[in-house]
Formats: C-alpha cells, sequence, structure tokens
C-alpha cells in the first residue's frame, strides 16, 4: 500500500516527545516517522482485530503433561477448531512441562476465545497469544501447487 508521502504536524508535550526520541533511538529508526508510521500501522492492525477480523496467529501455552487427561483435552480443543488450526508444534521442556506452539488463523474473536479457553484448562500454566490482521482480499490456497509433493 505504498503512495505518496504527505507531511503533517504534530504537537506534543515536550516530556511525552523526549521519551519517544528515546524509543525511536532504541529501536533503531532512521526516524520519528518511521516510528510513527509503525505505531500507526499497529494500531489500525488491533483496530481490525476488534472489529472480529480475519486474523491469524501463534498461540504457546505451556503445560503440566502429568495432569490428568490433560493432553487429550488439549487435542480435543484443537480438533474443534477443525481448519482454523493450521499447524502445531510441541516440545517437551523438562520431565514435567510441554509447550506447544499453535498456528490458527480465522475471524479473531473466534482466535481470542481459543486462547481464553485453552488457558482456563486446568494444567495450562502459560500462555500467550500473539495475533495480527490479515488484509481483506487474503484467501487460503486450495490448490495442490502449494502443498508439495506427497
Amino acid at each position: 500500500m505504498a503512495g505518496d508521502l504527505v507531511r503533517f504536524g504534530v504537537a506534543m508535550d515536550a516530556d511525552l516527545l523526549q521519551r519517544f526520541d528515546e524509543h525511536v533511538g532504541a529501536k533503531g529508526y532512521g526516524n520519528r516517522s518511521e516510528a510513527l508510521r509503525d505505531l500507526i500501522r499497529a494500531d489500525l492492525v488491533n483496530a481490525h482485530l476488534k472489529r472480529d477480523g480475519l486474523a491469524v496467529g501463534t498461540l504457546t501455552i505451556v503445560y503440566d503433561h502429568h495432569v490428568r487427561e490433560l493432553s487429550e483435552k488439549l487435542t480435543d480443543m484443537q480438533h474443534d477448531l477443525g481448519e482454523h488450526v493450521v499447524s502445531t508444534l510441541h516440545v517437551h521442556l523438562d520431565h514435567d512441562h510441554c509447550l506447544e506452539v499453535i498456528v490458527l488463523r480465522g475471524p479473531s474473536g473466534l482466535i481470542q476465545s481459543a486462547a481464553d479457553r485453552l488457558l482456563a484448562t486446568k494444567g495450562v500454566e502459560h500462555e500467550r497469544l500473539v495475533a495480527t490482521a490479515l488484509p481483506e482480499h487474503t484467501h487460503q490456497h486450495e490448490d495442490d501447487q502449494h502443498q508439495g509433493t506427497r
């Protein structure tokens, strides 16, 4: 979505500007404009997610695999989400704990409620959802050319 750059002025408190400049420097931005554009993009993505737009995200959970029937419950929850689960990664952290990364795609409300349900499950100790909005024209690849060879 590249276009012509337009200049505009922004008035802000001197202390806030100083803190913003420190942030700009710490993040390695070349100038304030780049940082401001990223902040605006992030806010627009969040607004889109709140409107229940299409999203893709990773849900990372850490759980105690010794909790009775927890693995089965987590698998059942993922199967209930059906086509919205794109992929999963399972890692054994130690004798008691596993980490699972679940890639989800679908309405942002569905992704958030799935994260909430998983976190509320007994034995799940940590959960982090990182989601971003998909462009409205996004479609899934359903043809064989993107599926690889079998």
